[in-house]
């Protein structure tokens, strides 16, 4: 039959109180107050002598005043708590009043009753505790030392030995209400199991589940420690902070670390499988490396260029051809080579699609075209309107004055500040595999002690192997084979062989008069009025303004000159209409621009400069474009005791020696070509090429030198609309040489009308624009004499 007794009830909100602990509790709360008092009230009613509320600080004389601590989790009471009697009233140590109330047994709230003070006052059932005989031994033995354990990693010695010492089941389980591990539910659950053995075994399995907790804490506290210096404090508690997130990462299923968050982005990540596999090694490495070693900033700098690569990512190819070929012919006027491969190029793409042809061999069909050509043509620009006719990104390298081989292929990580080459770079800043890539200004690598960067290109370059490229800071294979690379270049001689090899070459010769004039009327001339502040409302610049800049005060092969000329003419436009000396709308017209850029730079010379024997007109090739060479001879008189050949004119080899084979030429046939070559023995001959500072080489001179030493000779001036290119070999054959169609713009630039070539040239005629062929009379000839019937006029004059 168990016992009721009838006690004021003290709900606990924060805490949950077992039996057989001494716990104080703060009278400032009102709920505890009440009740303390009620059950003091209930004591005097009984007869029993207590100690006085407002005596604090006397032990009271059998602890006959009793309360009920139930607890009150989340507004709702338990249907069991713990009857604990007053021991004593005092105060704190900060000066507040405190009880301490010691509790003994279990009590079943029953109903309400009556009672004295304001507190509930209820019926309340002793619980008699049960399966106290079934526990054994070795239950009652394992719990003492698992909490034996747990007080000995507290280092609370003291309580090992009190633990040791009780027998009793019961009280050993009801130790847990001390446990600061439990949460007050797993308390409440204790606190309302009745059964002995149920509530040791559940209280056995949290002591050891913490236990194994607390393994874990000092498991990972000496693996740290293992690796650290003993006077490294700081250190060492940032290594345990990061160890606890790491199993609290493992058990809650989310990266809690850096490295655990870069192991989710690469699974995450669209990467090829052997990139992928590159990625989680680099991870591992990564994991296993400590905060303080420089090692862990270079994986996470690696980590991070891999995942911002475009791996997967591509761009849909326009296989428009009519619209693509609208596009580059209203960005660019001319250039109808590049236009066509461009053109080609797409449609056997839009071919392969069509018939659902796709990968082949793991290539794919991407381009590396060459446009080689002179400044101001359009080359750099020309790689925009490629991209934009195909539908794809675009991104420019410049590669001028680049020495370092590092820079195309990458450093290697293990150099500090290493980075990707500049090809990586631009595949990443283009966002797509297949972007439309510019190799700017290619014949201005140099190499020096880091090596040759056109070594490096090689690879870049060859549709054969670009599509296994390995960058040496990645490391991993980057498939090029779809992207289209544009190479620009002035000059084919710095290229190497193996290089240009590499690539299919597109030579863009220079515009013509004509074309300049439709460049700058539809397109420079627009841009600088936008830029001068101006519409085409407020000034118009004439076709015949347009042709007269471009023939007479910017001779040049492109028309970057050109659209500084028509930018000159509208500042002093708008300079003229900021003082109002003119009004709007304003027409310049080729009579008007000696008020604007002055006199003409670029008039016909050749008239002049040939007006005497020993002066011939030829064509050469530079940076620059095609340009108009004259060759002069002289004979030294035989008196000044001169003698020999002197050659001037900052010429290279290779035109010193068309200059000795067009002496020796000329003295071995001197007598079928009718020339006095006999006092060529005691006279020096004097060859020199005008404009001396600037560098000359090539051997396509030859006969204009022959040209110019039998005017010399024969007395007969070069006719002044001739112009002649070509190598002459000893035999006197006109041998073939290149650029033929820059010399012939050139020439026609020049108000030249008659131009003779080698005749094996003659099929380069078919890339010469038909409006600069109506306007020339191009010869071809195969033998000096040819050239010298030609060019030398009838009128014969003696020679001094």
């Amino acid at each position: 039959m168990s016992q009721t007794v009838i006690v004021p009830v003290l709900p606990l909100d924060d805490e949950v109180v077992l039996p057989q602990m001494v716990v104080p509790l703060d009278l400032a709360d009102a709920d505890t107050r009440t009740a303390i008092e009620a059950a003091q009230a209930g004591a005097r009613e009984n007869g029993v002598r207590q100690n006085d509320f407002h005596r604090p600080g006397i032990r009271s004389n059998g602890g006959d005043a009793q309360v009920l601590l139930v607890p009150r989790l989340d507004g709702e009471y338990g249907a069991i708590g713990a009857l604990g009697t007053i021991e004593q009233i005092g105060r704190l140590p900060g000066g507040g009043r405190a009880a301490v109330i010691r509790t003994t047994s279990r009590a079943r709230i029953g109903a309400g009753t009556t009672g004295p003070g304001a507190a509930l006052w209820v019926q309340a059932d002793i619980v008699e505790e049960t399966g106290a005989d079934k526990l054994t031994k070795e239950a009652i033995r394992d719990y003492k030392a698992v909490i034996a354990s747990i007080l000995q990693q507290r280092q609370a010695w003291q309580m090992v030995d009190s633990v040791q010492r009780l027998d009793d089941p019961s009280a050993l389980a009801d130790l847990s209400g001390y446990a600061s591990y439990l949460s007050n539910e797993q308390k409440k659950q204790l606190l309302e199991e009745v059964d002995v053995a149920e509530r040791l075994v559940t209280a056995l399995a949290w002591a050891r589940d913490h236990l194994a907790e607390l393994e874990v804490n000092e498991t990972i506290r000496k693996d740290v420690q293992e690796g650290m210096e003993k006077q490294q404090r700081e250190f060492l508690l940032r290594q345990q902070l990061a160890a606890i997130r790491k199993e609290l990462g493992e058990l809650s299923g989310k990266p809690a670390t850096e490295e655990q968050d870069y192991r989710a982005k690469v699974e995450e990540a669209d990467l090829p499988e052997k990139v992928k596999e590159a990625a989680l090694a680099e991870v591992d490495k990564l994991e296993r490396t400590s905060d303080q070693s420089p090692e862990g900033g270079w994986i996470r700098t690696w980590l991070d260029t891999v995942l911002d690569m475009p791996w997967n990512e591509r761009t849909e190819d326009s296989y428009d051809i009519k619209a693509a070929r609208a596009v580059l012919d209203a960005d660019h006027a001319g250039l109808d080579d590049v236009k066509d491969r461009i053109i080609e190029h797409l449609a056997v793409r839009a071919r392969r699609a069509e018939k659902g042809l796709g990968v082949v061999g793991g290539r794919r069909s991407g381009a590396v075209l060459a446009l080689v050509g002179p400044p101001g043509v359009g080359k750099t620009s020309l790689g925009e309107s490629v991209a934009r006719a195909m539908g794809r990104t675009f991104v420019r390298v410049a590669l001028g004055g680049v020495r370092d081989e590092a820079e195309v292929r990458g450093h290697r990580r293990t150099y500090v500040g290493a980075l990707p080459g500049r090809i990586v770079r631009a595949i990443k800043e283009a966002g797509s595999m297949n972007p439309v890539v510019l190799l700017d200004e290619v014949d201005k690598l140099g190499a020096d002690y880091r090596g040759d960067p056109t070594a490096a290109l090689l690879e870049v370059l060859d549709p054969a192997q670009n599509h296994t490229f390995r960058d040496h800071y990645l490391e991993v294979e980057l498939d090029l084979s779809d992207v289209m690379f544009l190479a620009t270049a002035n000059v084919l001689e710095s290229i190497p062989a193996p290089l240009l090899d590499r690539m299919e070459l597109v030579t863009l010769d220079g515009y013509t008069e004509a074309e300049k004039v439709v460049i700058a009327r539809d397109h420079l001339l627009p841009r600088q009025l936008d830029r001068a502040g101006l519409t085409a409302d407020d000034v118009a610049i004439t076709d015949d303004a347009l042709g007269k800049l471009a023939a007479e005060y910017t001779r040049e092969a492109g028309v970057r000159n050109l659209e500084r000329a028509i930018a000159r003419v509208l500042r002093k436009v708008t300079t003229k209409l900021a003082v109002d000396e003119v009004r709007t709308p304003l027409s310049v017209d080729a009579g008007d621009l000696r008020d604007y850029v002055g006199r003409p730079r670029h008039l016909p010379e050749s008239a002049e400069r040939t007006s005497l024997p020993g002066v011939a007109t030829g064509l050469a090739v530079t940076g620059t474009g095609g340009d108009v060479l004259f060759v002069e001879a002289s004979l030294a008189d035989p008196e000044t005791g001169s003698e020999g050949v002197t050659l001037t004119g900052q010429l290279g080899d290779v035109m010193k020696e068309s200059a000795q084979i067009a002496l020796s030429y000329l003295r071995s046939h001197g007598a079928e070509l009718e020339l006095p070559v006999g006092d060529l023995a005691h006279r020096g001959v004097h060859l020199h090429v005008p404009a001396g500072a600037v560098p000359k080489d090539g051997p396509s001179a030859g006969v204009t030198m022959t040209t110019a030493l039998a005017s010399l000779l024969s007395g007969r001036s070069v006719r002044s609309d001739v112009a002649m290119t070509g190598e002459v070999s000893l035999t006197g054959r006109v041998l073939p040489i290149g650029g033929v169609k820059q010399k012939l713009l050139a020439a026609h630039r020049a108000g030249i009308t008659t131009v003779l070539i080698p005749q094996r040239n003659e099929p380069d005629l078919d890339d010469v624009p038909e409006d600069v062929l109506k306007d020339l009379t191009v010869l071809p000839v195969s033998d000096v004499r040819e050239v010298l019937d030609t060019a030398l006029t009838s009128a014969a004059v003696l020679v001094a």
